[in-house]
């Protein structure tokens, strides 16, 4: 399923002409990352509210393949310096995603708290987890999504932009980084 609805993004994205307007041309990205920036799609983010800056710095590396991920890196491929630009601060003007309706397991929610203060997270990614600059918005992302980001911090296999992320995740254990996301994913 997941395939096919990227295909079809792609063929989407590929055939846009260039007078369409970004509303039209980011149709195809919203396929798989959720209409209105709250995603559906397993393992996929949501983009609403991303930072601009973050976003701008991972499409031009995903464009440039610093970042490898199909099918991003096909569909950044023939993407502009000011397409960019746009998508970017279009993304940052979309609707933050929306935690789920339920509050979450008490304890669970309770231990995701105090790893978040104990590993500083608030501290890059401010106190309520919106990001700043080229530091990304990870309140109420998706909980699959930030378990396997997370994970791949851990075990090297994602690279930020230094080796931040590495030294923060390398004392967290599975079950603390099943604990993180499901607190992040739920943040009020």
């Amino acid at each position: 399923m997941r395939k096919t609805i990227t295909a079809l993004a792609f063929a989407l994205i590929s055939t846009c002409a260039p007078a369409e307007t970004i509303e039209q041309r980011i149709v195809p990205c919203l396929a798989c990352h959720g209409e209105k920036g709250q995603s559906e799609t397993e393992n996929t983010p949501s983009l609403g509210g991303q930072q601009a800056p973050y976003t701008l710095i991972q499409l031009f590396m995903f464009r440039e393949r610093l970042r490898t991920f199909e099918p991003m890196n096909e569909m950044a491929k023939p993407l502009t310096d000011d397409d960019l630009r746009l998508f970017s601060d279009f993304i940052a003007r979309i609707p933050k995603p929306s935690p789920p309706a339920e509050n979450g397991d008490p304890a669970r929610m309770q231990r995701g708290q105090a790893l978040v203060q104990q590993h500083r997270c608030d501290t890059c990614h401010n106190p309520d987890l919106s990001g700043k600059e080229n530091v990304p918005r990870i309140a109420n992302q998706r909980q699959d999504y930030l378990a396997k980001t997370l994970a791949e911090y851990k075990d090297n296999s994602r690279h930020g932009y230094d080796a931040s992320m590495a030294d923060v995740m390398a004392p967290i254990s599975p079950e603390q980084i099943a604990d993180l996301a499901y607190f992040i994913a739920r943040m009020r």
